[in-house]
């Protein structure tokens, strides 16, 4: 079932630019060219929340460019789709990327898609520019007010396949201060692993409660009929960055 099984059905997995990656952040490259990220979360349509069988995700509204992030690598707007965590048993790992080989607990993936080039997300998801794809760590802090407000709704959809109305969560609240932010060109981390995400990893993590980061971890990979499997360790780990190039919006 695991990461190192996926190459068999879906050969994309040993690409050459797969993701996760470790981010070097001395390798990384300063490139004065990239514009700063534009987040435009202002009218978000937050319909569901739901447990996809190998994570938490929450799905928007994306008929119009109104949620959508701009700048940053990118020539045309991205609209937001859905977003996901990814999280570990223990607070010493979680999270898919690295930085200089230490992971997070846990860490926020939000999905956008190329919807000026592509008609829709299934045809953005397969093309090499159609997705991008917004990475921001969770490190253990203070309890994160506007977290709880999505916390509070895990027990809802405890079970795999399970789904809850879940509106008016605007994900702006789950942003750190800084935008600064690394780019490099990747895949989806999960199957079918498709090379179609620029990935944008925000530097600065956000902080949220150890209570809060357990809510994740009493949800379930299983279904309500089946033996109780918990989910946590839902990271894929990092991949060779076969020659890739990371660039940074900011001097180090």
């Amino acid at each position: 079932e695991g990461p190192s099984e996926w190459h068999k059905a879906y050969p994309i997995a040993q690409g050459n630019r797969q993701s996760p990656i470790d981010i070097d952040s001395a390798r990384a490259v300063y490139d004065p060219s990239l514009q700063p990220l534009v987040i435009s979360y202002e009218s978000c349509t937050s319909l569901s929340i739901s447990n996809t069988g190998h994570s938490v995700m929450v799905q928007f509204e994306d008929s119009d460019d109104r949620t959508a992030i701009s700048g940053g690598p990118f020539q045309n707007p991205f609209r937001l789709k859905q977003f996901h965590f990814h999280w570990g048993t223990t607070h010493s790992q979680g999270s898919e990327h690295t930085i200089d080989g230490k992971p997070f607990p846990c860490e926020l993936h939000l999905v956008h898609w190329n919807a000026r080039k592509y008609a829709t997300f299934g045809e953005a998801a397969a093309a090499p520019d159609g997705l991008a794809v917004v990475g921001v760590f969770l490190e253990i802090g203070k309890e994160h007010a506007g977290m709880n407000r999505l916390t509070d709704a895990l027990y809802m959809v405890k079970f795999k396949g399970t789904k809850a109305q879940f509106r008016g969560f605007n994900p702006k609240c789950l942003l750190p201060l800084s935008l600064d932010y690394w780019t490099y060109l990747g895949s989806l981390t999960t199957p079918p692993l498709n090379e179609s995400v620029t990935w944008i990893v925000l530097k600065e993590p956000i902080r949220i409660s150890v209570k809060q980061l357990e809510k994740f971890r009493m949800l379930l990979f299983t279904g309500e009929e089946d033996q109780r499997i918990q989910m946590a360790d839902n990271f894929r780990p990092p991949q060779p960055l076969k020659g890739r190039i990371v660039r940074a919006s900011f001097k180090a």
